[in-house]
């Protein structure tokens, strides 16, 4: 049996209430504190800013993003993936996901 603190399954539960446009369950994958690091050199932080940031474009119900690999070592995940409907084609990119105590705290967006 899986546990669902484990890194892989926190980043699988996340990625699957992204693409079920579930804000609830999605921010519930994260630690209050979270910090996310974007591809534009920006932050976010905090659950509530994830939870605004993300409302909007998880009503519009267009966004999903796919797993093309994965490596894990220890409270570290890091996707290659392909996000769709963000903009006018799919977009590669890689995200590191780091844990503490079974949710997420950081984000980086590498590329």
């Amino acid at each position: 049996m899986t546990d669902l603190t484990e890194p892989r399954a926190v980043v699988d539960r996340q990625l699957a209430a992204y693409n079920a446009h579930d804000i609830d369950a999605f921010t519930a994958t994260y630690t209050e504190d979270v910090v996310i690091h974007q591809r534009d050199g920006s932050e976010l932080r905090g659950r509530e800013i994830l939870r605004e940031r993300y409302e909007g474009q998880f009503a519009r119900a267009r966004c999903r993003a796919e797993i093309v690999g994965r490596l894990t070592e220890g409270d570290w995940v890091v996707d290659h993936e392909i996000a769709h409907g963000l903009g006018e084609g799919p977009l590669r990119v890689l995200v590191a996901y780091h844990l503490r105590d079974g949710l997420i705290d950081r984000v980086d967006f590498l590329s």
